[in-house]
């Protein structure tokens, strides 16, 4: 397999995350904040934010190049065979929240990882992660078919498979076991992904990274002046709970980025500024409300939908 370059992996990273921000600037009009930040055993990060925007009620777009002379627990649960390496990890991972609950929140993330021995007596180890989910409060069919259509076009020339595979992995890992629940209508994930060289690996990473715009945009835009009352304001509150649930319970990423001492406030971005809990809340039947659970949470090939 080709010798990965991480240095190169780094540059292209700053520069997605610079070229998304000025993309979300140019919907919502407000600028997002710069915080820089260290980490004390190495490494640190750049996070992007923006807080009460016009269109965004929080959004974040982090990047972090952080590293270590132990692989955290949460690492280790597929190489377990690796714990004791340092490690090097780099990445860029965004959330955003739009205000209008017509308008979905929307999850991205692309990763490199590297895990080095102390004195060079074994190879490096390196992967790569990613993908990005989409999540409704307000379903629509049209959303759901082109943000999967562009996940499949990013995928398409590294593999015939790839799509269904990592889709399929996306249905599996947005899921609330506890709820028994799907977190939205997915997308696509993968991770410990290093089956192909390190410069078609990447490629292929890139090519994910570079779709987001054109995934989520289109639907942002046709959905952000959509006109909201009370009630739709206080389901998507409703609904930011399971995303919050999810965050704090099951995500890996979320769970590495405390573990390994990272900076909490970026790993907390994530989270909505307004969420609600309900006692063993349940839709009306009929309403639009129900209609996500009935017609949009459960996993369906969008691709193959009339």
């Amino acid at each position: 397999m080709s010798a990965p370059t991480p240095a190169a992996v780094k540059t292209w990273l700053l520069d997605l995350q610079s070229r998304i921000v000025a993309a979300l600037e140019g919907v919502d009009g407000k600028p997002f904040a710069s915080d820089s930040w260290q980490r004390p055993e190495g490494g640190g990060g750049l996070s992007r934010v923006i807080e009460q925007g016009n269109v965004f009620e929080r959004g974040g777009v982090n990047f972090s190049h952080v590293m270590g002379a132990r692989l955290p627990a949460s690492a280790l649960h597929a190489r377990p065979e690796l714990a004791g390496r340092a490690w090097v990890a780099m990445g860029v991972s965004l959330v955003l929240h739009p205000r209008n609950p017509y308008a979905p929140t929307v999850h991205m993330n692309v990763r490199f990882f590297e895990a080095v021995s102390d004195d060079d007596s074994a190879a490096p180890v390196w992967w790569f992660g990613g993908g990005m989910d989409l999540t409704p409060y307000y379903g629509f069919a049209e959303d759901a078919r082109h943000f999967h259509r562009t996940c499949q076009q990013a995928l398409a020339p590294f593999g015939d498979d790839l799509h269904g595979r990592f889709k399929t992995w996306c249905d599996d890992y947005f899921y609330l076991k506890h709820r028994q629940e799907a977190r939205g209508v997915g997308g696509i994930f993968f991770d410990d992904f290093n089956e192909l060289p390190f410069a078609r690996a990447f490629a292929m990473t890139q090519s994910v990274g570079e779709s987001f715009v054109d995934a989520y945009l289109p639907i942002l835009q046709r959905r952000l002046a959509t006109p909201y009352g009370e009630r739709e304001r206080d389901f998507q509150c409703y609904r930011r709970g399971r995303y919050v649930e999810f965050n704090l319970v099951w995500d890996r990423g979320t769970l590495f980025g405390l573990q390994s001492g990272g900076r909490t406030e970026a790993i907390l971005m994530s989270m909505p500024p307004m969420v609600t809990w309900r006692y063993d809340w349940q839709p009306q039947e009929g309403s639009a409300e129900a209609a996500l659970y009935r017609d949009f949470l459960p996993p369906r090939d969008w691709l193959g939908s009339a």
